[in-house]
């Protein structure tokens, strides 16, 4: 059996140094404004992909959108298999209540009462008992694989479907007997995690009870192939990832000109936002003042990727170039803004009862449990989260409370512990201090994971007040990090593209005029 003892043990990949030197090639222009500013006027591999053109809009037909959306769709597919090493197909279940559900249960006992009462008339009916085994057969003919011919042959040779014709009209046929049959060969083909399914089918007496479940397992065999199918494949997709994506993506900016659209404004806003900085920094006194200000393509891409950690999910759309990735940034920044929460907590704690508490790690430890805890679910648009605070607050009122007798310790006043819940409720505000302050050293740490090779060789260093959430904000850091660096090797040749257009336009505007008029 193929997948007998199968263990999901593909993990998601680190780009490999191929990966990473096509991706160099590609993205040389984005790394230093000095020494790439005259590649950046050159032609890009990606044709398409000019957020800018002077040619009218093309009319774009229904079989171009549908192509484009199947290009989309399979290139979703692979890079969610690739990258997630949980990815499985399930079976839709329909909800008993539904409509849908209920209907679905009602013609499928229909259907089996008719067969029941075929099989218990004088003399039987089987026609549709052979149906079923045909239908059956080739079942499990489908799971053989290409060398399994002896198998092959016996199952043809056992539920041979004009044979069974022929014992039923002379009565011979032993319907219980092919079942049994099927039962045993459904044995040798399954996963071992249907082996508690094949022994309910073999003590099941009803043959009409018997039939249903095995069309029940059947179908539970074949989502098991086809995961393990998957899991076969992941390997192969892992290293043609980077050129498959790309590649389908082109056909997908061919077919859809507008496909670069978000992911222009999105680089867009980053650059308009490094200019205001730099002319702000150019305005400061005794500052010079006699030149252009001039972007690294570098920083531009990086900032554009860090505004992914503040991104409203819900109401704002992604850039293009990142929509295959779209819900596993937002659970990592609905994790982070967890974390910022907790390290801001942390912080007022230690700040105010720090002297106190000094030289207790298990204290520590156990309020971040209960920060978390009670956090849970935070970014939900019914979470209070000024009620959740509170509660908070006053929780850990009571650990340290707690914690100071039993060491002998004057419990906090109450005008202390009033203090703490205030500054805990006060947190969700808006410019709040201490978030504001948390949210920057957090940035600032992602910033510096997105400077490093990749992979990196070790993590660079946590900033002050984030040491309580060091292991969790390295975990998330090092997801982050896999994501950009993957999705720069897959559409750096589009950013290239884009930041050449939008940081020197001009110049390249100039020298292809230039070009066309000595010709």
């Amino acid at each position: 059996m193929p997948f007998n003892g199968e263990k999901q043990c593909v993990g998601e990949d680190q780009p490999s140094d191929s990966d990473s030197s096509r991706f160099s090639e590609s993205m040389a222009s984005l790394s230093d404004y000095e020494c790439s500013r005259q590649s950046f006027t050159s032609d890009s591999s990606s044709k398409s992909s000019s957020p800018a053109s002077t040619s009218p809009p093309r009319v774009v037909t229904f079989d171009e959108v549908m192509a484009a959306a199947r290009n989309l769709s399979n290139m979703t597919l692979a890079h969610e298999i690739a990258v997630n090493e949980n990815f499985q197909l399930k079976q839709d279940a329909l909800p008993e209540s539904s409509l849908a559900g209920r209907v679905r249960h009602i013609v499928h006992q229909a259907f089996w009462d008719v067969l029941e009462s075929e099989l218990n008339a004088e003399p039987p009916e089987y026609e549709h008992a052979i149906k079923l085994f045909e239908e059956i057969r080739e079942i499990l003919l489908s799971f053989l694989t290409p060398g399994g011919n002896r198998l092959r042959n016996q199952i043809c040779e056992v539920l041979d479907t004009d044979l069974i014709r022929q014992q039923a009209e002379h009565s011979a046929v032993d319907i219980q007997g092919l079942a049994n049959y099927v039962i045993s060969t459904m044995g040798k083909l399954c996963a071992p995690v249907r082996d508690d399914d094949i022994r309910e089918l073999k003590a099941t007496n009803n043959i009409v009870e018997v039939l249903r479940q095995i069309f029940h397992v059947l179908d539970l065999m074949k989502m098991d192939m086809v995961n393990f199918t998957i899991r076969s494949l992941r390997p192969h997709l892992q290293r043609q990832l980077i050129d498959y994506e790309r590649t389908k993506f082109q056909e997908i900016l061919e077919e859809t000109s507008s496909a670069l659209d978000q992911t222009t404004e999105w680089i867009k806003e980053s650059v308009h936002e490094e200019l205001l900085s730099l002319s702000e920094a150019t305005l400061t006194p005794g500052a010079e003042n006699n030149s252009k200000p001039s972007l690294s393509p570098t920083l531009v891409l990086n900032n554009s990727y860090l505004k992914l950690l503040q991104w409203d999910y819900q109401k704002k759309e992604l850039p293009e170039t990142l929509m295959t990735d779209g819900a596993r940034l937002q659970e990592l920044t609905e994790k982070l803004n967890q974390l910022k929460m907790i390290a801001c907590l942390a912080l007022i704690t230690n700040n105010m009862v720090g002297a106190l508490t000094d030289g207790l790690p298990e204290l520590a430890v156990r309020l971040k449990r209960i920060s978390a805890v009670l956090l849970e679910g935070m970014n939900k648009e019914t979470f209070n989260l000024k009620e959740v605070l509170n509660s908070i607050g006053i929780q850990t009122c009571v650990e340290v409370n707690k914690t100071l007798m039993e060491r002998g310790l004057p419990a906090l006043n109450a005008e202390v512990q009033a203090n703490l819940v205030g500054q805990f409720s006060s947190i969700e505000e808006e410019d709040n201090p201490i978030w504001s302050l948390i949210d920057k050293r957090i940035q600032l740490y992602m910033k510096s994971l997105l400077c490093l090779p990749s992979p990196p060789r070790c993590m660079p260093p946590v900033p002050g007040g984030l040491a309580v959430v060091q292991q969790e904000l390295e975990s998330l850091g090092s997801q982050y990090a896999n994501i950009v660096n993957l999705n720069k090797q897959v559409y750096g040749p589009f950013y290239a593209n884009i930041l050449r257009k939008l940081l020197f336009g001009e110049e390249a505007t100039g020298k292809a005029e230039a070009s066309s008029s000595t010709n």
